[in-house]
């Protein structure tokens, strides 16, 4: 249940003040159809997960425990630093699947706004160090409606009184936790002998 926990606690915690999350209040603000929107976020993230979480997985395989720990290590201190970052929402990223109704704006707007996007690197790395790949993606698709959900619900009324910087410095403590796990793994591996 670990990799469950830990993808959703890090996600949830990583989205909060992320772009998704304020296209998630510009689509709650545009259509006030909250259901679909929330449906999209769904069908995006899982799709959007479960292809990062293949490549973490594959990754995972392809190199050695040492070496993917060292990269999980760079990659969790990266991303920490990342996460300290405000993000903003793009007008172009916004404007995306203005055309059509809710949930297919949703499903295509959420699904290219997490292409690179921090939470979907935390997934590739997740999956990577964890091997149930099915727990890591729920987890990570949960920390994601945890995010969302209530923005899309409440609007700008909770998200106006998040205490973001906060809850950012927490997130980046949570990856760089995860960093310093992934340094003693990599040592711990290091020191054990050749057989």
């Amino acid at each position: 249940m670990e990799p469950l926990f830990v993808s959703t606690l890090i996600v949830a915690l990583a989205e909060i003040g992320d772009k998704t999350q304020l296209l998630a209040l510009l689509l709650a603000a545009r259509y006030r159809r909250p259901w679909p929107i929330i449906w999209g976020i769904v069908i995006a993230t899982l799709a959007n997960h479960a292809a990062a979480g293949a490549i973490g997985n594959w990754v995972s395989q392809a190199l050695s425990p040492v070496t993917l720990s060292w990269i999980l290590a760079a990659s969790f201190a990266a991303v920490a630093l990342w996460t300290l970052v405000p993000d903003k929402l793009e007008e172009e990223e916004a404007s995306r699947g203005r055309r059509f109704g809710p949930f297919l704006a949703t499903l295509i707007a959420f699904f290219l706004a997490e292409m690179g996007d921090k939470t979907q690197i935390a997934t590739v790395m997740l999956a990577a160090q964890y091997s149930d790949f099915v727990l890591v993606i729920l987890g990570t698709t949960v920390g994601m409606l945890l995010a969302n959900v209530p923005v899309v619900l409440v609007g700008n009324l909770a998200a106006g009184r998040l205490p973001l910087t906060l809850i950012r410095r927490i997130a980046a403590l949570g990856f760089a936790a995860l960093a310093i796990y992934a340094v003693y793994e990599a040592i711990s591996l290091s020191a054990l002998p050749s057989v």
